[in-house]
């Protein structure tokens, strides 16, 4: 027999080795698997039999739990499956905990011990089967439900669908906005299902919490995994916590504001105790000024001119304390520019680069630069030895050396005079009287050094070895 985790349907965790047939022995394994489950911190202790507690807190689908009696002494553990009271017939469930912690919990839900019902039996082999075939229909009859409900034309929305253990009954969850009549709907449902019929509604945050998924902060919601309680959550929430009252990014899936809005409230209120009244305004001697922002981490408050609320300036907590005491005196402060102090910059190192845009960029500019070098050195080799290997038939449209005009007969420049001006002397000689060459013997004049370069060795240039003769190109 199963200890109930993997039957249960609410959990996926396996119990491993120690699954008996009265549950599991191990509490810290499979009492945790679930979001309803209460750690028994009491588990290792043993306490006298007189003493002995006979209530057993017994979970369902649905997030559904109740508080049974054992009668009949049954030896429970953490994931028993037993076949418990019910009206009608009976319904199979999983033991979540047993105890004295069941007491400390019948306690808290302020359940009373005389409206207990009982627990029959452990479940056998029949209760498993019969329980295990009405949950794989579960599925198919929410699905039927819905389009009858929308063919009826009820504003509602069938969220869950419920069997009970022995199939006498099942219960539909769904969520309204407004008041929903259920004559036709019960009549068709019975026809439909053959079976008894219960309707019960619950809210949107309930939806959520069944339905699941992923919440703007990345993780999976808390009221599906963890959080069972639902506190009221309203706009001044927000306020306290210098929120922008904006629904779509306060509202959660279910609607409704964010149940995390209230984990760090009372954080909030801590600090804000030590801030004067958000209300507070200051006698100026420019005039009267009122608060308009709170800062709570950097505990400073924002004023500005009734008048002119164009421009802030913002003061500590502690100046503020001041100018309030100074007002109450009946003195009237400085004017706002005055008593602001200015800010001492603050200079921080960005360790990580964040805040740089070309962070990734860098390395990949280095590595093309680095690349497009090595593409062209091969290149440049192959087109040398190319020009080398060639019998170079560009030189012979030049004309030879003794036809080159010699640097000496080229025409030196006139000097100028001292104590002429440069500019009398641009006005009076016209440009044309400089001796100017042609095109043809400047390119000459030009090639005749190149030449004598490539004859002369160059001492810095590295000699490679030639492991094979250049090929002649015939197109050349």
């Amino acid at each position: 027999m199963s200890c109930g985790c993997k039957t249960s349907g609410d959990s996926a965790h396996s119990c491993g080795p120690k699954k008996t047939a009265n549950g599991c022995e191990n509490v810290n394994t499979c009492g945790n698997s679930y979001k309803l489950s209460v750690f028994d911190w009491l588990s290792n202790i043993n306490n006298p039999a007189p003493n002995r507690c006979d209530f057993v807190e017994v979970r369902f689908k649905n997030d559904r739990k109740s508080f049974f009696k054992n009668v009949n002494n049954i030896p429970l553990h953490i994931g028993s499956v037993v076949t418990v009271e019910s009206s009608p017939g009976h319904d199979v469930g999983v033991v979540s905990l047993t105890g004295e912690l069941v007491k400390i919990q019948m306690k808290k839900k302020k359940f009373s011990e005389e409206s207990a019902l009982k627990i029959y039996r452990q479940a056998n082999q029949k209760d498993l089967e019969v329980w295990q075939e009405v949950r794989k229909k579960e599925d198919n009859v929410k699905i039927e439900a819905r389009k009858i409900a929308h063919r009826i034309g009820l504003e509602m929305k069938i969220t869950d669908v419920e069997y009970q253990g022995d199939a006498s009954k099942v219960t539909f969850y769904y969520t309204a906005d407004n008041r929903v009549d259920f004559r036709q709907l019960i009549k068709d449902y019975a026809g439909a299902f053959r079976t008894k019929i219960d309707m019960k509604q619950i809210g949107f945050r309930q939806e959520a919490a069944k339905v699941g998924g992923i919440g703007s902060c990345g993780r999976e919601l808390c009221c599906s995994t963890w959080l069972t309680d639902f506190r009221s959550v309203n706009t001044n929430v927000a306020r306290y916590q210098q929120l922008s009252i904006n629904p779509q990014k306060l509202a959660g899936q279910c609607g409704k504001l964010k149940c995390c809005l209230n984990y760090e409230l009372d954080s909030y209120l801590d600090a804000l105790s030590h801030f004067p009244s958000s209300s507070t305004t200051l006698d100026t001697e420019k005039g009267r000024a009122f608060c308009i922002k709170i800062d709570v981490f950097k505990k400073k408050m924002w004023f500005a001119y009734v008048d002119s609320s164009i421009a802030w300036y913002d003061f500590d907590i502690d100046l503020v304390k001041k100018l309030i005491a100074k007002n109450k005196r009946g003195e009237k402060t400085l004017p706002l520019e005055d008593l602001k102090q200015p800010d001492t910059p603050f200079a921080s190192i960005d360790l990580i680069q964040e805040n740089n845009v070309d962070r990734f960029e860098k390395k990949s500019r280095g590595n093309n630069k680095n690349r497009n070098q090595n593409q062209n050195r091969p290149n440049n080799n192959n087109q040398q030895g190319s020009k080398k290997n060639s019998n170079r038939p560009e030189r012979q449209d030049r004309p030879e050396r003794n036809e080159r005009p010699e640097r000496s007969e080229r025409p030196q420049k006139q000097e100028r005079p001292q104590n002429q001006n440069p500019n009398a002397n641009s006005n009076n000689q016209p440009r044309q009287q400089k001796p100017q060459q042609p095109k043809a013997q400047l390119e000459k004049v030009d090639a005749a050094p190149s030449s004598d370069a490539e004859k002369k060795p160059n001492p810095n240039k590295k000699k490679f070895k030639k492991k094979f003769p250049p090929k002649k190109d015939n197109n050349a």
